[in-house]
C-alpha cells in the first residue's frame, strides 16, 4: 500500500484535473489555501510523533508551494521566472530524496538547525542567482541544455529524467525497507514531479499539493498506529493491540501463553543480537499456525495466540504441531562479531566458511477458554498458570 497507494492517486490527480478544477471553480480562494493549511498540520504533527522526516518532506513542500504562489506566477519565458522554475525543478526534488539517507532525528535540535542552515544557504545562493541572470545569457543556455517537450510539458526534458530516476529509486527504497518516511518522501516526489510536469495547467500545484498532503497525514496516522501496536523487533502486534482485542471478543474463544525454554541462558550464551533473532523467528513460526488465530507478542519471551469461536479442545492439536514445528526447525547461529558489516560481503565469505552451529529452540505452551469463565483477564490468568505449569513439568510441552 506504501508503494501503490501514491501511485493510483498521482495517477488519478493527473486524469481528473480539469474535472477537479471545474468542480473547484467557485471555491478557488479555499483550494490555494489548502495546502498551506494541510501541510502546517502535518508539520505541528510530527514533532509530538516523533517523525522528522515526515516533517521535513511537508516543510519542503510548504515552501516549494509558497514560492510557487508568489513567485511563479509569471509566464516562463521571463528570465527570472524561468530560472526560479528551473532551481525549484532542480533543488526541490534533490532535497526531498536525500531524506532516505538522513538520519531520523527532531527538527528543533542540533541536527535541524544543521539542516536549516543548509537549507537557508540554498535560498540565499538561488535568490542571488535569480536576481543577477543575465536575461540573454539565460536565453542561450535554456536553448542550448534545456530543451523541451513543446505543449506538453514546460520541464525541460533533463530534469523529466532526473525526476523519472529519482521517483524510481525512491520507490526501490520503499520496497527494500518499507519504512513510513520513506513513503514520505515517495509521495512528495511524485507529487513535485506531477506539479513540475504539467506546470502549464491551472491549479495544478495547488491540487497536486492538497492531495499529497493529504497522503503525508494519512502516512502520519499509519506511522503512528504502528509505534502503538506494531512491535518494532518482531513486526507482529504488541500487547497494547491485544488488550485492544479483548475488549471485543465473543463468548467462546481461546487464549495460548507461550514462552520460550531457557531464553536467558541462550541470550548469554550466543548475544543479544542472536536472541533477537530467535524471537523474530518464533514469530514467523506464530504466524503459520494451522488454525485461525491473532498472534501477539506480550513482552520479552512471551507470547499470546487468541482463537476466536474455539474452546482448548479444538485447538490442542494445532498448538501441539506448533511447538512440534519450533522445535523441530534448524536454527544457524551467525556469529555477528566476526560477520562483515557489509551484507554483499557476508554472503561472500558465507559460502567459504565453515558451517555454522545448529541449535534447537523449544517453548512451553499455556492454554485455557471462555467455557468457565468469559471475562479476559481471568482466562488470561488461567493460561499462565497453564504455562507456567508447563515449564515446571519439564518445558517443550502444551498444558
Amino acid at each position: 500500500m506504501r508503494f501503490a497507494l501514491p501511485l493510483v492517486l498521482v495517477a488519478g490527480t493527473f486524469a481528473a484535473h480539469s474535472d477537479i478544477v471545474a468542480i473547484m471553480s467557485q471555491h478557488v480562494d479555499v483550494l490555494l489555501l489548502l495546502p498551506y493549511i494541510l501541510l502546517s498540520l502535518v508539520m505541528m504533527l510530527c514533532q509530538p510523533f516523533n517523525q522528522s522526516k515526515t516533517g521535513i518532506s511537508a516543510m519542503l513542500m510548504l515552501l516549494a508551494y509558497y514560492l510557487i504562489q508568489q513567485n511563479l506566477q509569471a509566464p516562463l519565458s521571463q528570465s527570472q521566472t524561468g530560472l526560479t522554475y528551473i532551481l525549484l525543478a532542480v533543488l526541490l526534488p534533490l532535497n526531498l530524496f536525500q531524506l532516505h539517507f538522513i538520519p531520523e532525528r527532531r527538527l528543533f535540535s542540533r541536527f535541524g538547525l544543521i539542516y536549516l542552515s543548509v537549507l537557508g544557504l540554498q535560498l540565499c545562493w538561488g535568490w542571488l542567482l535569480i536576481n543577477h541572470v543575465n536575461p540573454e545569457r539565460y536565453n542561450a543556455t535554456w536553448q542550448m541544455y534545456f530543451y523541451t517537450l513543446g505543449e506538453y510539458s514546460p520541464l525541460p526534458l533533463l530534469l523529466i529524467t532526473m525526476i523519472v530516476a529519482l521517483v524510481c529509486a525512491s520507490a526501490s527504497i520503499i520496497l527494500k525497507r518499507n519504512q513510513g518516511y520513506d513513503q514520505a518522501t515517495f509521495i512528495c516526489l511524485l507529487f513535485t514531479g506531477l506539479t513540475l510536469f504539467q506546470f502549464q495547467q491551472p491549479y495544478i500545484s495547488s491540487i497536486a499539493f492538497t492531495a499529497a498532503s493529504s497522503l503525508l497525514l494519512l502516512n502520519l496516522i499509519s506511522c503512528s498506529h504502528e509505534l502503538a501496536f506494531i512491535d518494532p523487533l518482531t513486526g507482529i502486534p504488541g500487547r497494547r493491540a491485544m488488550e485492544t482485542e479483548l475488549k471485543h471478543l465473543g463468548r467462546t474463544y481461546t487464549l495460548a501463553m507461550l514462552d520460550v525454554d531457557h531464553f536467558k541462558k541462550f541470550n548469554d550464551k550466543f548475544g543479544h543480537k542472536t536472541g533477537d533473532d530467535v524471537l523474530r523467528l518464533v514469530a514467523q513460526l506464530l504466524l503459520n499456525i494451522n488454525i485461525k488465530a491473532d498472534v501477539y507478542r506480550y513482552g520479552g519471551e512471551e507470547f499470546t495466540i487468541l482463537i476466536k469461536g474455539k474452546t482448548k479442545n479444538q485447538c490442542l492439536d494445532a498448538l501441539e504441531e506448533l511447538r512440534e514445528a519450533i522445535a523441530s526447525y534448524p536454527m544457524h547461529i551467525r556469529d555477528f562479531e566476526k560477520r562483515p558489516s557489509d551484507d554483499e560481503d557476508g554472503k561472500r565469505k558465507r559460502g567459504k566458511s565453515k558451517q555454522s552451529e545448529v541449535v534447537q529452540i523449544t517453548v512451553s505452551i499455556g492454554v485455557a477458554d471462555s467455557l468457565e469463565d468469559s471475562r479476559t483477564a481471568n482466562v488470561l490468568k488461567v493460561a499462565d498458570k497453564a504455562l507456567y505449569k508447563a515449564k515446571q513439568n519439564g518445558r517443550n510441552q502444551v498444558v
